[in-house]
């Protein structure tokens, strides 16, 4: 873990209720894709965010933060580097975090899982794969509620289009008429479109809530915890 000071370079928004937030840090940063880190509030106030951006960008971070409600969680960050921004003052942040990181050092196909902003932890381990040019197979299932929340549908096409052995499969909960592709719940389309997972390495991320969900069917249908990975595992049971 590296603790260090950045400055917010930019926040901008992606949908109504989701913001990207650069971060430009004072010293390069060094993490692994699928990694975290956390926004210093307070000595014992830290929020946890996903680092969007692949191991490359050691120079520049980039967040992906949901925020609705008034007083939330993330609303509440989100000010904090909004006023840092206007301020133009450094925020203290720690980085390197987590468990759930990219493993490259097996041949097993990878499915990336994300649902919501989770989508910024699969998002850096995607990009990665696709810089090393990896050649293990690679299915990324990104879940959202309503269309209008796949933000990043064309940059993830693009990602898919850019390798014979890359494929995305976004998920509406909520879809409209014009909507042709995956409905429903992602991991359960997951299930729908593959046999069984005992062969795949598996990302996860999303609501702990869902991530209990999903580990409980996904062992059910074949898949092996040890080649299972979710930061959330540390705080379901």
């Amino acid at each position: 873990m590296q603790t260090l000071h950045a400055e917010v370079v930019a926040i901008s928004p992606l949908t109504e209720f989701v913001h990207k937030v650069i971060l430009k840090p004072a010293q390069s940063v060094t993490f692994e894709a699928g990694q975290y880190l956390q926004v210093v509030l307070g000595e014992k106030d830290k929020r946890a965010f996903s680092i969007a951006s692949r191991p490359s960008q050691c120079d520049e971070l980039e967040l992906h933060i949901g925020a609705s409600a008034v007083d939330s969680y993330a609303m509440q960050t989100l000010e904090h580097l909004r006023a840092a921004h206007a301020d133009k003052r450094l925020v203290t942040i720690e980085a390197g975090l987590g468990i759930s990181q990219l493993r490259l050092q097996c041949e097993r196909p990878i499915i990336l899982l994300a649902g919501g902003t989770g989508f910024s932890y699969a998002k850096s381990m995607a990009d990665h794969l696709s810089e090393i040019e990896c050649d293990r197979p690679v299915l990324f299932y990104w879940g959202v509620r309503e269309e209008s929340a796949l933000y990043a549908h064309t940059e993830m096409q693009a990602w898919a289009d850019s390798r014979k052995n890359f494929e995305f499969i976004p998920v509406v909960e909520n879809p409209t008429d014009t909507w042709t592709g995956h409905t429903g719940y992602v991991h359960k389309a997951v299930m729908s479109d593959i046999m069984s997972l005992a062969p795949y390495d598996i990302y996860m991320a999303g609501r702990f809530d869902m991530i209990g969900i999903v580990r409980d069917d996904f062992l059910a249908h074949g898949a092996i915890r040890e080649n299972m990975y979710a930061d959330a595992f540390a705080f379901i049971k």
